[in-house]
C-alpha cells in the first residue's frame, strides 16, 4: 500500500487558505517521464484532483460568485485512466451511444476510503465507505477549439456538510450514480471530511503531446 506524502507550500493561493501539493517518488519520476514524451510530441494523458476545503455549508454559487473562501486547498497528483475508461473515450468518439456520455446529466465524482492500489482493470472505487456527487451547475467545462486550452476538460462536484464524511483516500470519474462506468481511479489521501466543512472537488483532465 503506497499513500501519497503531503507537503505544504505556505506560499499565496487566497487570503487563508492553506495549500497543500501532495508528492510521492513515483509522481516525481512521472514528471520527468511526461516532460521528455512532451519534447517528443509524444501524447500524454494527465488528471488531476483538487480539493477546496470550507467551513461550514457553502453552494456552489456561493464559490462562482467568490463569497466563500477555502481554509485549505489539496492538489492532488495524477490519476489511472481505466481500460473501461479509454474505452469509453473511443466507442463515444466513433458515435457509439451504449456507454452514458460524461455529461452534465450523468457525470459523478466519486470519491471513497479504499487505500487499493489504482489498476487499470477496476470498474468502481475500493473502499468500504463511498459515494458519487452530481456535477455542480455547468459542469463538467470543455471549450471545444484548436488550441491548448481546447485540450482540457473540468468536472467538479460539491460535497456537503452531511456527504463523505470519512477519510478520502480515493476518487473517480463515474457515468451514473451507481454502476456505469468508471474513467479513472486515484488513490491518494485527500483528507478526513467532517460534518463541519464543505468539500469541493474539482477534477482537470488533459491530454495534450505540448
Amino acid at each position: 500500500m503506497a499513500l501519497e506524502i503531503a507537503t505544504t507550500a505556505e506560499t499565496a493561493h487566497v487570503a487563508r487558505t492553506r495549500v497543500i501539493n501532495l508528492t510521492n517518488p513515483k509522481w516525481e519520476q512521472q514528471q520527468e517521464i511526461i516532460d521528455r514524451a512532451k519534447r517528443l510530441d509524444v501524447a500524454v494523458w494527465i488528471g488531476r484532483a483538487t480539493v477546496d476545503k470550507y467551513h461550514g455549508d457553502v453552494t456552489p454559487a456561493d464559490i462562482d460568485r467568490g463569497l466563500a473562501i477555502p481554509y485549505e486547498t489539496v492538489v492532488g497528483t495524477p490519476q489511472l485512466l481505466t481500460y473501461g475508461g479509454a474505452s469509453a473515450l473511443w466507442h463515444r468518439l466513433i458515435g457509439g451511444t451504449t456507454v452514458t456520455a460524461f455529461d452534465n446529466t450523468n457525470a459523478y465524482l466519486g470519491v471513497g476510503d479504499g487505500n487499493t492500489t489504482a489498476a487499470a482493470t477496476q470498474t468502481d472505487l475500493q473502499g468500504t465507505n463511498k459515494l458519487r456527487k452530481a456535477m455542480d451547475a455547468t459542469y463538467p467545462q470543455h471549450s471545444d477549439g484548436t488550441t491548448s486550452g481546447a485540450a482540457s476538460i473540468v468536472f467538479r462536484a460539491t460535497f456537503g456538510t452531511s456527504d463523505a464524511n470519512f477519510q478520502w483516500l480515493e476518487w473517480g470519474i463515474f457515468n451514473a450514480s451507481t454502476g456505469g462506468r468508471m474513467l479513472n481511479r486515484k488513490q491518494e489521501d485527500l483528507g478526513t471530511k467532517s460534518s463541519a466543512a464543505s468539500w469541493v472537488l474539482t477534477c482537470t483532465l488533459t491530454l495534450s503531446s505540448s
